[in-house]
């Protein structure tokens, strides 16, 4: 019974950064119909920020994380006007942004590296102690990330479903030309999306090394997962990749207590094979995707 708890515990925590990571991405994707590659770039610029800010400015705790999201939202913004906003509208936009953010990952990647190293360092921010539930020792940081999770997922929901912003984002996924039409300037869509996109890979950097270490790698392996998810989801659905985040977390850690660490992100890839055997257009979408 311990042992079942300890998975559900586990695998609601690792869901959850899971998600976060996964709405930033398939948040972008629903927008601009591209894969942001420099997503894991951003998730771990974001932890080293708010390293940065406790370590070196002093700051307390919830301004260092808000400092973070702010500097992680601007990095977003960044690069909107240092590349996306030249090749909107051009040929092969989708092909030419994925490679533009690869190139903009890496030059973000070996920034980090040249002013910290690549030494891991400890994430001063978290939550010390825990509780026990039988034998099992429930900390508070792991529940703090589900809570912290969960209000982040409210709040995007509640974005895009009730705010002007939230309307002019989904039809912008739905019908590019007909949002022009009406109005709208896909521009300026473009650029929040990234600031969002960018505030939320912040968010998800700290998460993450609240649990491991910093490392300007980082964030390959969260972005990778959250790749993932969003393919099992349907690329662009939102809140079925919310659903898949935790369903997946979930199912990762009961592999890896049952059968082996080595042995989850197999089982990941051999889910992802039999998804889109299945489904090819994800488990929550539709043979005519609406993004979003």
């Amino acid at each position: 019974m311990d042992g079942w708890i300890q998975i559900l515990v586990s695998g609601l925590t690792v869901g959850a950064m899971y998600a976060v990571s996964t709405v930033s991405l398939s948040l972008v994707w629903g927008a601009l119909n591209v894969l942001n590659m420099g997503q894991g770039a951003m998730l771990a610029a974001g932890g080293y920020i708010a390293y940065t800010a406790v370590m070196s400015l002093g700051l307390p705790i919830p301004i260092a994380i808000v400092v973070a999201v702010i500097v992680g939202a601007l990095i977003g913004g960044a690069m909107y006007f240092l590349i996306i906003r030249f090749m909107i509208g051009k040929e092969g936009f989708e092909t030419n942004v994925i490679v533009a953010t690869f190139g903009f990952a890496l030059i973000l990647e070996n920034l980090v590296l040249r002013l910290y190293g690549a030494y891991p360092l400890r994430q001063p921010i978290g939550l010390e102690g825990g509780w026990y539930v039988g034998a099992t020792h429930i900390p508070y940081q792991n529940m703090l990330l589900v809570v912290v999770s969960g209000v982040l997922l409210v709040a995007v929901a509640y974005l895009l479903k009730t705010t002007q912003l939230g309307r002019s984002i989904r039809a912008t996924a739905q019908n590019r030309e007909a949002t022009e039409l009406m109005g709208i300037r896909i521009s300026r869509v473009f650029l929040l999306v990234l600031l969002i996109g960018g505030g939320l890979a912040a968010i998800s950097g700290i998460m993450l090394s609240t649990l491991t270490t910093l490392a300007p790698t980082m964030g390959y392996d969260p972005m990778l997962k959250a790749f993932i998810i969003c393919v099992i989801a349907g690329l662009g659905n939102i809140y079925g990749a919310l659903i898949s985040a935790f369903v997946l977390g979930l199912f990762e850690v009961s592999i890896q207590f049952i059968f082996g660490v080595r042995f989850g992100f197999p089982a990941l890839l051999l889910l992802v094979i039999l998804a889109l055997v299945w489904r090819p257009y994800g488990v929550f979408g539709k043979r005519k995707t609406e993004r979003l």
